[in-house]
């Protein structure tokens, strides 16, 4: 309705006052049991009820209410305000003792009162959120996956909200089979396909917030290749408030589409070396650094130093860093800094002023093509970036340096992942020139949703329509999401004793042609291709890029060495003692400081196990 608040107020009130002097007429009724003409002093109910209940109600906001959202609050608010309404009337027609008005009526006409208001409300209720799904258009046809509280819940908002045409519930519990919720059938998993098909279904809802990684994971293994639109609600955490809106419905998450059960962290291994002590992030504001600073802000270290060059970068993560201190009540001081790794002098300042004992180097620059173009700054950042803060920190007494690494270090064909290799070697001969701090390197696939993820890439391209993007049909990657890179990371650096090369266990690589198809099917659309000529989404392969490999690697030897952690083990890597590394890193320098493309593929060529240069 396009009527100004205070005149849908009014009329609210209006339609109250009439509804009072039509509950006083019943009650009277009632309990004379017959109609009647109201006659000498009874006129004074009919004046007395309204000018009771409107006050009332004002006083407990049930004209602030908007009726198409009216829940059970504003029941409970109505039923309060009925109450004391009944409190009132039943006092004056006990002091007033008018002729003809039977004491029993401040009891029956609150009851009638009541009964009125309540299905007032429910009626406006119910015909304006029609009117608001009549505008929505054509209501796509759902089931929702899960017979639990969550899909009960999720099934209410989505009434109000006339998004979709509820068709049925789907359960895996066989003791719900048959059975309905608010009238909707319950049926059993085993039916899926056929209820699909059968009855023209367009959306699938995974409401299942305590279901495990695998049994999600069969869920949309078996719904590939079906002509549904499937999305989730978010984990059980997340739901922690007991209510369910139409906005927390949203597509499947990466974790869903390449996830796997989370190994639960070793909480001893991620509080060492953080709890109570200072502890710095370079590359703060990337998507790496940022989830290690969340996770290490967990753990309440006494001070949590954040260093990056990009300002907006670090100002994002600060703001974000101390909401989630105030909410969870960390203890836990945090310092923005603004600095460049390849600044060296502005890094022994901060490590002489804050002395931290244990330092996380996320700074780098990792986008493959965009190294290749700029080989002199991605050696100026990658290479001796690390080198400034690692002496920086030794310098300065850190107890612990961990370096975040990369499986295109190994046997690279880009020069991003040849200045991640040297990055590498630097701090193996630092480790075994004995500085007093303990080096150490974790070394780490893809993460899903961060900058450059081809994961959000591939959304981006759904929305608009396609095509989808691949270099190369046989391309393949490891994967893993950013929140268990971090903990993993952390529990390495733990556990290193001086010049470890860490290799997180990345699970199975996924071929990224497979991936592609799988994000069109589950968002309800189909693959245009040679064998479909009229399919909706087309992929296309555009070659790879300069320096791109097919497949990626993570230990340049064998024979990896278990550790106490099931996903982390040890890699044995050769390395040059510092003394020769120096020298040959004034080369590097040089090369880089003249951006000479062709010496710093030499050096690579000459000092990085299986470098092939594209």
């Amino acid at each position: 309705m396009a009527w100004p608040r205070t005149a849908k107020r009014l009329a609210v009130m209006a339609l109250d006052v009439v509804l009072a002097v039509v509950a006083t007429w019943i009650a009277y009724a009632l309990r004379l049991d017959n109609t009647y003409y109201p006659v000498g002093q009874q006129w004074w109910v009919y004046g007395i009820a309204p000018m009771l209940a409107i006050p009332i109600f004002v006083r407990f906001g049930l004209y602030r209410a908007i009726f198409r959202y009216t829940g059970q609050a504003a029941l409970v608010a109505t039923g309060k305000a009925v109450a004391l309404y009944a409190l009132l009337l039943t006092f004056v027609l006990l002091w007033q003792q008018w002729l003809g008005v039977p004491r029993s009526l401040g009891l029956l006409q609150p009851i009638v009162f009541l009964l009125l208001v309540g299905a007032s409300r429910a009626c406006a209720r119910f015909w304006l959120a029609g009117l608001a799904g009549q505008s929505l258009g054509k209501a796509g046809r759902l089931l929702i996956f899960g017979a639990g509280s969550a899909g009960a819940q999720t099934a209410a908002a989505l009434g109000l909200a006339r998004h979709y045409i509820l068709v049925g519930f789907v359960d895996d519990d066989s003791s719900k089979n048959g059975r309905s919720i608010n009238g909707v059938a319950v049926h059993s998993a085993d039916k899926l396909l056929q209820l699909v098909h059968g009855e023209g279904i367009t959306d699938i809802l995974l409401a299942m917030p305590n279901a495990t990684r695998e049994r999600r994971n069969q869920i949309i293994e078996s719904l590939q290749g079906l002509p549904v639109h499937v999305r989730t609600l978010p984990s059980m955490a997340d739901l922690a408030s007991g209510k369910v809106t139409v906005q927390d419905i949203h597509e499947l998450d990466i974790e869903d589409l390449l996830g796997r059960e989370p190994v639960q962290p070793n909480v001893a291994l991620l509080a060492k070396d953080l709890a109570g002590q200072v502890v710095l992030v370079s590359g703060a504001g990337g998507s790496i650094g940022g989830e290690l600073t969340r996770q290490i802000a967990l753990q309440q270290p006494r001070q949590l130093l954040l260093l990056d060059h990009n300002e907006f970068g670090l100002y994002a993560i600060h703001q974000e860093l101390e909401a989630i201190c105030a909410a969870q009540q960390l203890q836990v001081e945090l310092i923005p800094l603004l600095g460049s790794v390849t600044n060296p002098e502005r890094l022994r300042a901060i490590c002489e002023t804050y002395r931290p004992a244990t330092v996380y180097h996320a700074a780098a620059y990792k986008h493959v093509p965009m190294v290749e173009d700029n080989p002199g700054e991605g050696v100026r950042n990658n290479v001796f970036g690390t080198l400034n803060m690692a002496q920086a920190a030794a310098a300065s007494g850190t107890k612990r340096f961990v370096l975040i690494s990369t499986d295109k270090a190994v046997r690279p064909t880009n020069v991003m992942g040849a200045t991640k290799r040297v990055a590498e070697l630097v701090l193996q001969a630092l480790a075994d020139a004995n500085t007093g701090t303990c080096f150490s390197m974790v070394r780490f696939g893809n993460v899903l949703g961060s900058s450059g993820s081809v994961v959000p890439l591939f959304r981006k391209q759904l929305a608009t329509g396609g095509p989808l993007t691949v270099t190369h049909e046989e391309v393949t990657r490891y994967f893993m999401t950013i929140p268990e890179a971090a903990q993993l990371v952390l529990q390495a650096g733990a556990m290193g004793q001086g010049g470890d090369v860490f290799v997180l266990d990345m699970g199975q690589p996924v071929k990224i042609m497979d991936l592609a198809r799988r994000m069109v099917q589950l968002s309800g659309l189909s693959v245009r291709d040679a064998a479909h000529p009229t399919g909706d989404i087309e992929i296309a392969v555009t070659g790879l890029r300069v320096g791109e490999k097919l497949y990626e690697e993570l230990l340049i030897g064998d024979n990896p060495q278990l550790t106490a952690h099931p996903r982390i083990m040890k890699a044995h890597e050769p390395f040059m003692l510092w003394a020769a590394l120096q020298q040959e890193l004034q080369v590097l320098e040089d090369a880089a400081n003249a951006n000479d493309v062709a010496a710093i593929k030499a050096f690579m060529s000459q000092h990085v196990q299986g470098y092939q240069p594209a």
